[in-house]
Parts: C-alpha cells; sequence; structure tokens
C-alpha cells in the first residue's frame, strides 16, 4: 500500500541508521532505544576485548556488563564530537586493569579458555608445516603458550599490545583510550612484541628442530 501523502512522516531517523556518536548524543537524553542500540553493537566486542586482557570468559562477561551500566550512568558526561569508541574502550580498560590487580594481589593467572579465538584475528601468524591431527594438537598447545606469554606482560605492555595487535585500534584511539602520548603507545607496543617475542624464542627454535 502506497504511503499516505497526506499523513505527516516521522522526521526521526530509525536508530539502525544513526552514527554511535548520533546515538549517544540520544541516550545521554534518556532515549532507550538508542542505548540498546549500542549494547547491540559493542557488547561482544568489548566482551572480546576484555577477555583477551583477563585469559577469562566469564569474568568478562560480568566486566562488560559493568561497562555499559558505567556508560549509562556517565551518559551525560559523554563529550559530543568525540568518538564513541574510544570513550568506551577507555571504560573497559581501566575496568580491565582494576581487575588485572586484583588478580595480581591473588596471583590467580590461570585461566587460558579464551587463547584460541584470541590469536584467531592476531596480528602473530606462525606457518603451517602438517596438515594432520598432529598439527591440530600443535597448534593447540601453541594457543596455549602464546596465551600464557601474553599473560605474563606486564600489565602496561600487554594492554597496549592487544589493543592495537588484537583489536586494531589506532595509535591515537590507544592513546586517548590509555591517556598516554602517541609516542608511548608505539613504545609500548614495540616492546611488547620484543618481550613476546623472546618469551616464545625456545618453542618456535624446538619447532624449528623438530
Amino acid at each position: 500500500m502506497a504511503p499516505d501523502p497526506s499523513r505527516p512522516t516521522d522526521p526521526t531517523p530509525p536508530v539502525l541508521s544513526l552514527s554511535d556518536e548520533d546515538l549517544m548524543a540520544k541516550a545521554a537524553l534518556d532515549d532507550a532505544r538508542a542505548f540498546t542500540e549500542l549494547v547491540r553493537r559493542y557488547q561482544t566486542r568489548v566482551v572480546h576485548l576484555v577477555s583477551r586482557l583477563l585469559n577469562d570468559r566469564e569474568v568478562s562477561e560480568d566486566i562488560a556488563q559493568e561497562v555499559f551500566v558505567r556508560v549509562h550512568l556517565h551518559r551525560r558526561n559523554y563529550r559530543t564530537g568525540s568518538k564513541f569508541s574510544t570513550w568506551l574502550f577507555t571504560i573497559a580498560a581501566n575496568l580491565a586493569k582494576n581487575e588485572m590487580r586484583r588478580r595480581k594481589r591473588r596471583r590467580n593467572w590461570t585461566s587460558l579458555d579464551e587463547m584460541q579465538e584470541t590469536l584467531k584475528d592476531a596480528s602473530l601468524q606462525f606457518a603451517d608445516r602438517k596438515s594432520n591431527r598432529q598439527e591440530d594438537m600443535e597448534r593447540e598447545q601453541l594457543s596455549g603458550v602464546v596465551g600464557e606469554a601474553i599473560a605474563t606482560l606486564p600489565d602496561r605492555y600487554r594492554i597496549a599490545l592487544v589493543l592495537r595487535d588484537i583489536e586494531g585500534l589506532a595509535y591515537e584511539e590507544i592513546g586517548l583510550a590509555l591517556k598516554i602520548p602517541g609516542g608511548t603507545v608505539r613504545s609500548r607496543i614495540n616492546r611488547a612484541r620484543l618481550m613476546l617475542k623472546r618469551k616464545l624464542e625456545p618453542w618456535l627454535r624446538r619447532d624449528d628442530i623438530g
């Protein structure tokens, strides 16, 4: 049925067509649909980001919920014109760092459940050498080794590495999220890559010998 030209049309664009920043501006004015759409767009990504930092899916889901609670509570503090994802990841990174500090006190770095997923999108790639069951076993073992290596990096280097090499954030975005200069961002990422390479050298050398 053709629309009735005599009836006024709704000038409000649907939330699906709005940018993240426009949605956040509406959410700041208590638009529940806009906030729900932001959660839909970013919830999975926030969970993945936190899980890559903590290697604990269950805890990461709880922290992701807390991230969006914080977004809602501080919705009126959002600066119009700033990039929403950077603001969101800043909150996520801060909550993840808080959890890291708690875990350091408990010395409870044991979960590597999400490392296979972590490595799926990581820039660290390893050449395939076999195409049989042994290859699958070796790849699973390598995932655990890399995950353990990432988990042992100092927090400031690990966060920068994950944000850049796994989440794919720009250097400028990482600097804004961590509140550090661009030069410091690059330095931390390069240092993290070097430390990770050194930690993996015994494994890679053994693989080459084998």
